[in-house]
């Protein structure tokens, strides 16, 4: 199956007779394009959508097989060595399962990997820049916590979400302003770890009943939503939530 999938690829990227899309592209202008698959494969997950992560399943393996085409015409590596590198570390990381005795911990094994692989030595290396902020500062968070560097509890975390408010609330100028939300955002998702939630989960949520809501609003008000005034959308807001399950 996936040897045709890699077929079509080679003949998409063919330079004479391929799609001149296909052919243009490059490993910066498909990564984006990676990244949004991967997001929709979360969404049909989310959704219990079966025919739509068939279909989203399918889309991100075009992607592994779109970056792994490029990288064989450059002389760097194929589809075959993706595979035989993900399942070695797959049987590597497992040595409970494929090998004999205990294992050390999944960090432990990942930790000891970096260190293998790179000259950086520090304990976040290795936490992409690419992935989505809240996402990075939850695990760059992690990887200082295994070092120590952490508080003891959240109430720690808490307060320093408090101080963090107060000095958005103090700052002078734009640039200030926008480097004390950053603090404040970073001290919420720190807050957040420290519960026990996942703050992208719980950012997801809040997106979803917002638009929920949203959506109850304009339903109900119809075309006249947009003239409505501020303490009319207010009280259909009221309403929308009235409308909903209460949480467990």
């Amino acid at each position: 199956m996936i040897e045709e999938l890699r077929d079509i690829m080679a003949r998409l990227r063919d330079p004479e007779t391929g799609c001149p899309w296909d052919v243009q592209q490059d490993f910066a202008t498909i990564a984006p394009y990676t990244i949004e698959e991967a997001y929709e494969v979360a969404d049909a997950v989310e959704r219990g959508d079966m025919d739509a992560l068939r279909d989203e399943l399918g889309d991100l393996q075009l992607q592994v097989v779109f970056h792994a085409r490029m990288a064989e015409e450059a002389g760097a590596f194929d589809l075959r060595d993706v595979l035989d590198s993900i399942s070695s570390k797959m049987i590597r990381r497992h040595p409970h399962v494929f090998g004999d005795g205990d294992s050390p911990g999944w960090e432990e094994i990942k930790a000891a990997e970096r260190a293998g692989m790179s000259e950086d030595r520090s304990a976040l290396a290795g936490v992409a820049s690419a992935l989505p902020a809240l996402l990075r500062a939850e695990k760059l968070q992690k990887r200082a916590a295994r070092t120590g560097f952490d508080w003891p509890d959240a109430e720690g975390a808490r307060e320093k979400v408090a101080e963090e408010i107060d000095e958005v609330r103090e700052a002078g100028s734009d640039a200030h302003r926008f480097e004390e939300i950053g603090d404040l955002l970073f001290a919420v998702v720190n807050w957040a770890r420290k519960l026990g939630i996942d703050p992208e989960a719980a950012l997801r949520a809040a997106n979803g009943k917002f638009e929920k809501r949203f959506r109850s609003m304009e339903e109900a008000a119809g075309p006249a939503f947009a003239g409505l005034t501020l303490d009319e959308k207010e009280a259909l807001w009221v309403q929308a939530k009235r409308t909903e399950k209460p949480s467990p």
